[in-house]
């Protein structure tokens, strides 16, 4: 019955969203307009003169473009329980995250904004059911590896990460079947977690997996575990969509395909703590649907000026299809001109469609850690200075594709002026102080979803070869210090065992 609703709801619901392709950049106007009038009396409303902002190019003149460290003295008079400072009132929450460019962050989530976040997850579902006709799924269980939905409290303002707040306001029609159970959820050991989460879905009528796809797959890896030949597909029969945000699931998909032993139906969210971005509202195009309708004003500056003194900011109505924009929103969370750090691409005008294509600056943030450049240079100069060794080049990758024995972990490629023994003594004094300079990193090691880092020593000269060799020696080309991939690490790793092997 709950199935054969959902083809009904799923039709209307998306004819209504498809009806407002045409009118995106309306409706962005008439957000603008609203979100400037309901902010006019906050403290960020009166000292950025809300009264007299008529128009976009008004709020261009009044309102500078921000990241969190810019925006964290407003967001200091929320925590110590001021009112009216961003939005109206008070937040509902915090949502814990790790900054690019910071440490840990503290996103408002409004009253206003909370809807949004678990609007567009359901609508995303709506879409799928719609196109593909499978609402079969919604029979049986479903589960979403997660982050704890234990919350903790700054005068009155709950906090936690995004996934462990959603996980309060799972939709009537879910519960009863959503799993994992609070209990399970809410074990901070991962290791613990995820063997919890095993025995409580083990005989279960599982049908749709969510997640962070490193995430995903340990609960697979866990749950075949002494299992000879099995499949997951062997354990769920009926598992029929995996859903997933946050990075990019390329690396994984031949992994996945080979736990699961069968291909199955993804859907991809672009869901972040600052709002709900996009998601995918076609089986057959990976771009993503923008949220133009989601009570968020988006701007965008297209990479390559976003450095430049006199950076072009643009509305909906003036960007272009296939260019790099950093993407810039402002919401009813009290988020104002606020760089989200995200560069996303246009494949279609109408409607609104993007592709994620990285971030304004390199990181790592395969399992969550949002490690970034200067946390990592801090470490390995620390390091250096704890041991006299001497660095000429590095980079660093993640590793996925492990042993049975071994876990995920960081892999640092470093070129020494010579070599040395204490490779090993290095590493162990990077991963402390990566601990210390990441907080997520050092829950993700303690909680041993991943190993400690380790070190490659790499032969004299092969970074500058290798530069060389790709034609990109000198000049504006730098060894990229972080990557979500592995690209450039295995094109590092052959010219390498070519040289060895030509010697």
């Amino acid at each position: 019955m709950i199935s054969f609703i959902a083809k009904i709801v799923a039709y209307f619901r998306v004819k209504k969203i498809e009806n407002t392709y045409s009118n995106a950049i309306k409706i962005q106007d008439t957000i603008f307009k609203k979100l400037i009038k309901s902010a006019s009396k906050t403290k960020f409303g009166i000292d950025h003169k809300f009264v007299n902002i008529i128009s976009y190019d008004d709020f261009k003149k009044n309102v500078p473009i921000r990241d969190y460290e810019s925006l964290k003295l407003y967001i200091k008079d929320v925590q110590d329980g001021k009112e009216n400072i961003l939005w109206p009132g008070k937040p509902k929450y915090f949502a814990k995250t790790s900054g690019t460019t910071s440490g840990i962050k503290l996103i408002p989530i409004t009253k206003e904004s909370l809807p949004f976040h678990i609007n567009s997850s359901r609508d995303a579902i709506l879409f799928y059911i719609k196109q593909t006709g499978n609402s079969q799924f919604l029979n049986g269980k479903n589960i979403f590896i997660q982050g704890s939905p234990t919350l903790d409290e700054i005068n009155g303002v709950l906090v936690g990460r995004l996934s462990g707040i959603v996980a309060h306001h799972i939709p009537k029609y879910l519960q009863g079947r959503n799993l994992p159970s609070m209990q399970a959820n809410s074990i901070q050991d991962w290791q613990s977690k995820i063997d919890a989460i095993c025995k409580e879905t083990i005989n279960q009528d599982l049908r749709v997996v969510g997640g962070i796809p490193s995430w995903v797959q340990m609960y697979f890896e866990r749950l075949l575990k002494n299992k000879k030949n099995k499949k997951i597909i062997d354990l769920f029969k009926n598992l029929s969509l995996f859903v997933y945000g946050g990075v990019n699931f390329t690396p994984y998909k031949r992994i996945f395909s080979k736990l699961i032993g069968k291909k199955i139906d993804t859907l991809e969210y672009y869901p972040a703590s600052e709002g709900f971005f996009a998601y995918q509202n076609d089986q057959n195009d990976p771009s993503l649907l923008l949220q133009y309708n989601s009570e968020i004003f988006y701007e965008f500056i297209e990479l390559d000026q976003f450095e430049n003194r006199n950076r072009k900011r643009l509305n909906l109505s003036q960007v272009k299809l296939n260019k790099n924009y950093v993407m810039i929103v402002s919401s009813n969370a009290g988020l104002w001109a606020y760089n989200t750090g995200d560069t996303v691409m246009f494949k279609s005008i109408i409607p609104p469609k993007i592709i994620v294509t990285g971030r304004h600056k390199h990181f790592i943030s395969t399992f969550g850690e949002h490690v970034i450049a200067r946390e990592v240079e801090n470490s390995i100069n620390y390091a250096a200075k704890k041991t006299k060794l001497t660095v000429v080049e590095f980079t660093v990758a993640p590793m996925i594709s492990v042993t049975p024995k071994e876990l995920p972990h960081h892999q640092w490629w470093v070129e020494f002026d010579s070599y040395d023994t204490r490779i090993s003594e290095f590493a162990k004094i990077i991963d402390a102080e990566m601990k210390k300079q990441n907080i997520y990193y050092k829950d993700l090691v303690d909680g041993k979803v991943l190993e400690p880092l380790k070190v490659i020593a790499v032969p004299a000269g092969s970074f500058k070869n290798y530069m060389k060799s790709l034609g990109k020696l000198g000049g504006q080309n730098k060894v990229p210090r972080l990557s979500n991939n592995r690209e450039f690490v295995l094109g590092l790793n052959k010219y390498i065992k070519k040289i060895e092997s030509e010697n």
